[in-house]
């Protein structure tokens, strides 16, 4: 599980995965995209494509003389469960924060003033 965090920690590796998650994409298309948002070089953008095939979290194929690549499903998986575990907590929290905000909406709506009936002359 470590390993899938350490993948993810790089805001480089993070970009090109929600660029796989758009759509397939070239290794041209995935080196241009990141050179101009990060300003690295090509084989610093083929290193991180290594450490996701590695990883599992994007998969490669040959189309001819350019190389494919998507998301893979596995690691994201392990992160899924992982997060899992605390779910519940997050839930019982959000869950309490909702009743406090109706709560607190419910003592505004009864504390405003009544709009006083106007009589008619």
């Amino acid at each position: 599980m470590t390993q899938a965090f350490d993948v993810l920690g790089s805001p480089v590796r993070r970009r090109i995965l929600e660029l796989l998650a758009e759509r397939s994409r070239t290794s041209g298309e995935i080196v241009e995209a990141i050179q101009r948002e990060f300003d690295i070089s090509q084989p610093g953008v083929s290193q991180h494509l290594s450490v996701l095939r590695e990883s599992g979290f994007a998969t490669s194929r040959a189309d001819g003389p350019r190389r494919v690549y998507e998301l893979g499903a596995v690691p994201f998986g392990e992160v899924e469960a992982w997060l899992d575990r605390f779910r519940g907590v997050w839930n019982q929290r959000l869950d309490a924060l909702a009743t406090e905000v109706a709560r607190g909406k419910r003592e505004r709506r009864l504390q405003r003033p009544k709009e006083s009936v106007r009589r008619r002359a």
